[in-house]
């Protein structure tokens, strides 16, 4: 295991299909460095721990920390925030993507964007990548997944920090539930049209999705990443932290097998290696944060 954790996904290839699906997600407990601490130290760290999508993870934390004391939260780069968000689609849209479905990957195209991505034209350079390459790949991966890539997508922004302070409070009885792609396509498809999003969000100069509640030292922030939905969640008491969850998009998709499980239903394959190709499009699909393995076995 790395200091990030590791994530272990293992099958059984059996009448065609993938069965006995069973998932392994092990993560250090890194948040029991924030217990004891003051609010301002755990925002202070939070960027340091959570180097994937640190400014989403300080901006959750700030939010939450802020909620805990009743106080307004700290303004944000919107910007930076957006180009993060930008970022970690563009890597998987451009990188991952084509070569899970047998293409070459777009390497010096995001290698430009990405020195760019900072500057003075980064608007411009975005707009000139999603509208060059990124749609000619895109038609390209459309054509070889499920779902047609013509097939309109809306980004439903979803950031519901009441329902999750209810359950950090012991007031609500299960854990709020992510939204789960349908398909490989689906998946794909909404993660090109959050781009767009992201992308015209940049040009207008649009705030960064981010959402909190909580009072009397409790406190939810949230805020929207590349895979999903970041919550942070805190209990301070005498200006002291008591308690302290995150709670990322790979922890809720990656907590059993269900997710893998829907993306893979009723899919047949000719051989074990065309169904570890296809188990592994599916862990791409829910695109997890931290190192995985993928393990698929003859029954």
């Amino acid at each position: 295991m790395t200091s990030l954790g590791l994530l272990t996904v293992r099958g059984r290839f059996r009448d065609q299909g993938i069965a006995d699906l069973a998932v392994q997600l092990t993560r250090p407990p890194v948040t029991r460095l924030f217990i004891g601490q003051s609010p301002e130290v755990v925002v202070k760290t939070v960027p340091y721990l959570y180097a994937l999508c640190a400014h989403a993870q300080r901006a959750a934390a700030q939010a939450a920390l802020a909620a805990a004391a009743d106080e307004a939260r700290r303004p944000v780069d919107d910007g930076e925030l957006w180009i993060e968000f930008l970022h970690e689609n563009l890597w998987r849209l451009l990188l991952d993507w084509p070569p899970a479905l047998g293409l070459a990957p777009a390497s010096a195209a995001f290698a430009a964007w990405r020195e760019a991505r900072q500057g003075p034209e980064r608007v411009a350079v975005t707009q000139a990548l999603l509208a060059g390459v990124l749609h000619e790949v895109a038609g390209q991966c459309g054509a070889l997944l499920d779902e047609p890539a013509q097939r309109p997508h809306v980004v439903a922004l979803s950031l519901q920090p009441e329902a999750w302070l209810a359950y950090w409070q012991g007031c609500g009885g299960e854990l709020p539930s992510p939204r789960q792609p349908a398909s490989l396509g689906a998946a794909y498809q909404t993660r090109l049209a959050e781009v767009h999003m992201a992308a015209a969000a940049l040009a207008h100069n649009q705030p960064y999705p981010i959402a909190a509640a909580g009072s009397s030292g409790w406190g939810v922030g949230q805020t929207l990443t590349a895979r999903g939905v970041l919550t942070h969640a805190v209990h301070v008491a005498d200006g002291r932290v008591r308690n302290y969850r995150v709670w990322s998009p790979t922890d809720c998709y990656f907590a059993d097998g269900g997710a893998l499980n829907a993306l893979l239903a009723g899919r047949q394959f000719t051989d074990q290696g065309a169904a570890q190709h296809g188990l592994e499009q599916a862990v791409l699909a829910l695109d997890p944060c931290l190192p995985y393995v993928v393990e698929l076995n003859n029954a």
